[in-house]
């Protein structure tokens, strides 16, 4: 044999071996924070099994600074489902986080079958102002209306969405889980949204042993959204109220997320409460409630409690103490969505009561989008 050729035979083998290696798709930026190394980019593929931290890289500021994702994967011994879990997609939804938080801490890579990848404060710049949109030098964006985003985007927003869901998450995953809270100065019930025309997602929402499930197509440009439409099964659920931890409603979506890794043999034992237990509400329509005047509002109901069509749901004084307003129901359902704040502009909503039956038709110019996802 030529000495070039046998040279050739003796090294292919070793290059081949180390091919996965040299070409993985993981990458790894070569920096550190905090002892974590830095990706841009997420194969599970190239991990091997237990329990994995990084910071992924996000999009630059105006200072060519990144902004980083704590990214934690377990991943098991044997191959299995890939289950995605998002939280901080808004800056104050501290909820959402710890539960994410609890559902890892829950989990032994050794006796796993597939992996979970959680992506904690997804919104970077927001959570380090506590607030919902993502700031920018001129302007605010809601991350979940980006999706799928453009990593050549016109905003830092877009970009930070095309990075995040081309490098991290959909490469990675076969069903999403996305953790959210009401926004700062209103709270929600413990509620999921989900598209129950789909029946992975129907099946998934129904292991959850919470109050209220709205059957809902979905906005465009959310996560949850987005993935459905990849043909990825995904909810977007909203643990109560924002900037605390809710220790009432945090344990029923870590409860509900562990019996969905079981349902699909993520992990091991049998499943817990479910939306049977929980006697769960589902409904179809929204209908909000937006004072007429400024003032300071008395609410005369609570969330998840039943209301009826007609009845009066909240009282509005001036400084006075006058009474300025008085807000009734138009439909038979259950508060889904209260106002925290007491004083209140016109405008603002007031609740939000899920109900079923055929949406509230819309004002000319069209419905205003949902405020929770």
């Amino acid at each position: 044999m030529n000495p070039a050729l046998r040279t050739m035979a003796i090294l292919f083998p070793l290059m081949a071996l180390s091919a996965p290696s040299a070409f993985a798709a993981t990458v790894y930026t070569g920096e550190t924070i905090s002892g974590k190394k830095v990706i841009s980019s997420l194969d599970l593929a190239d991990l091997p099994a237990g329990k994995h931290s990084f910071y992924f890289e996000g999009v630059q500021m105006g200072t060519g600074q990144h902004w980083y994702v704590p990214v934690v994967v377990a991943k098991g011994a044997q191959s299995g489902k890939r289950v995605l879990l998002t939280a901080g997609i808004h800056g104050d939804e501290i909820s959402s986080m710890e539960s994410v938080r609890q559902v890892m801490a829950a989990l032994d890579p050794a006796a796993m079958s597939g992996s979970v990848i959680a992506a904690y404060g997804v919104s970077r710049a927001s959570i380090e102002r506590v607030q919902r949109e993502w700031p920018t030098v001129h302007s605010m964006f809601n991350l979940n209306r980006a999706f799928p985003g453009n990593v050549d985007g016109s905003n830092p927003t877009v970009r930070h969405a095309g990075l995040v869901w081309s490098k991290l998450f959909q490469p990675n995953t076969d069903v999403s889980i996305d953790f959210h809270t009401q926004m700062s100065g209103s709270a929600f019930a413990d509620f999921i949204y989900a598209d129950l025309s789909k029946p992975e997602v129907r099946t998934m929402v129904a292991l959850y042993p919470i109050a209220q499930v709205k059957n809902d197509p979905g906005e465009p440009g959310t996560l949850e959204t987005t993935f459905v439409s990849a043909g990825i099964p995904s909810a977007t659920l909203e643990l109560g109220g924002p900037r605390i931890y809710d220790k009432k409603i945090i344990p029923l979506f870590t409860e509900g997320t562990l019996n969905v890794l079981k349902h699909y043999k993520v992990i091991p034992g049998s499943i817990g409460r479910t939306s049977k237990d929980a006697k769960t509400f589902i409904a179809d329509g929204f209908s909000h409630i937006r004072a007429t005047e400024g003032g300071f509002l008395d609410m005369q109901v609570g969330l998840k409690d039943r209301v009826v069509a007609g009845q009066l749901v909240a009282i509005q004084r001036n400084a006075f103490g006058e009474t300025v307003a008085e807000y009734k129901s138009s439909v038979s359902g259950e508060v889904a969505v209260i106002q925290l704040d007491a004083m209140i502009e016109p405008g603002g909503r007031v609740m939000t009561i899920l109900y079923n039956g055929p949406d509230t038709p819309c004002p000319a110019g069209g419905c205003p989008e949902d405020e929770e996802e």
